[in-house]
């Protein structure tokens, strides 16, 4: 299961405003460094470390422990919500969660696999487990 970061500068951060939905191209932002195969973001998001968890059980489900996986990333952003029916003001509230922002054609998962249509079917699987919209990518071959 993914952890807290053993450390972080502040405790709790802003939200951040989410501009620049439509900047770039989505799948173009950068190549496969690890793998053969690959899961990229097509959209700007948020994805808790509860999501990515699910995401990489049903991947190791569906691939049946063969190859190998890397995950490019990790919850490393607090996000803090208060409780239900709490009058306005006395600060923020504490963290809820932990989470981490990822922009369109950023790359999530990587997988080295000899068994090509496994590794295709588990990264479909693991992709509808996410909150945003993905792709599935392939190393270009020669």
């Amino acid at each position: 299961m993914l952890r807290i970061p053993k450390r972080s500068k502040f405790r709790k951060v802003f939200k951040g405003v989410r501009k620049g939905m439509d900047r770039g191209k989505p799948g173009e932002r950068s190549p496969l460094t690890y793998g053969e195969y690959g899961l990229r973001s097509r959209e700007l998001g948020r994805i808790s470390a509860r999501q990515l968890e699910a995401a990489r059980r049903t991947r190791r489900h569906h691939r049946n422990r063969t190859g190998e996986v890397r995950m490019k990333v990790f919850p490393d952003v607090p996000v803090t919500k208060k409780p239900r029916e709490v009058r306005m003001g006395k600060g923020k509230g504490s963290v809820e969660y932990w989470a981490t922002r990822v922009r369109p054609g950023t790359r999530r998962f990587e997988v080295r696999n000899r068994d090509g249509e496994r590794a295709r079917k588990a990264l479909e699987c693991a992709g509808k487990k996410l909150p945003v919209r993905t792709k599935r990518v392939e190393r270009k071959k020669g």
